[in-house]
């Protein structure tokens, strides 16, 4: 019997962080729901982060995901920008980690590459192929479209490291006479 897994997709950032959740059996991918989580600009920059800390911890209260994949930030011109990123990474990196969830990263060409198949992909190819792999998902915003390509991401990953261990332990009983 193949086991169902719920992972959490989140990609950060200090205005919009989008987040999506999916079910994983086997090499089916479910779409279990997806949205944005956004701050007020007005706001103080710790208040903002406080209140995308809270709206996280809901939804992984509220969707019981077992693990996280969080798109790793990345460094443009503006250095206030990419700091300002940076603390939404690092609640985003924090919220699931106090939740007792493992907690991967991948950088915006690995997610490309796993969901269109190519680095260089545009946000309009990611798009579409989400859409296509999980029908049901409602997409707001590119954001939500962002975290769930990262969360297809990481359960691929997930699926060639869960393939690569019962090959070596497939290997290891063939070594041992059928005994693991």
């Amino acid at each position: 019997m193949i086991e169902r897994t719920r992972l959490i997709g989140i990609d950060p950032g200090l205005r919009f962080t989008g987040w999506g959740v999916i079910d994983v059996e086997g090499n089916r991918l479910m779409h279990v729901a997806d949205g944005v989580i956004a701050t007020d600009g007005d706001e103080p920059v710790p208040a903002r982060l406080c209140a995308l800390y809270d709206a996280l911890t809901a939804l992984i209260q509220t969707h019981k995901p077992t693990e996280a994949a969080v798109e790793e930030t990345y460094v443009n011109r503006n250095g206030s920008s990419t700091l300002k990123l940076g603390y939404a990474r690092g609640v985003a990196l924090l919220a699931p980690a106090l939740e007792n969830l493992t907690v991967a990263e991948y950088g915006a060409m690995a997610v490309k590459r796993a969901v269109v198949g190519t680095g260089a992909a545009t946000k309009d190819q990611v798009e579409m192929m989400v859409r296509r792999l999980l029908p049901t998902a409602t997409i707001s915003r590119a954001d939500a479209s962002d975290a769930l390509a990262v969360v297809i991401c990481h359960a691929h990953h997930r699926a060639s490291t869960l393939r690569v261990a019962q090959g070596q332990r497939s290997a290891s009983a063939r070594a041992w006479g059928g005994r693991s």
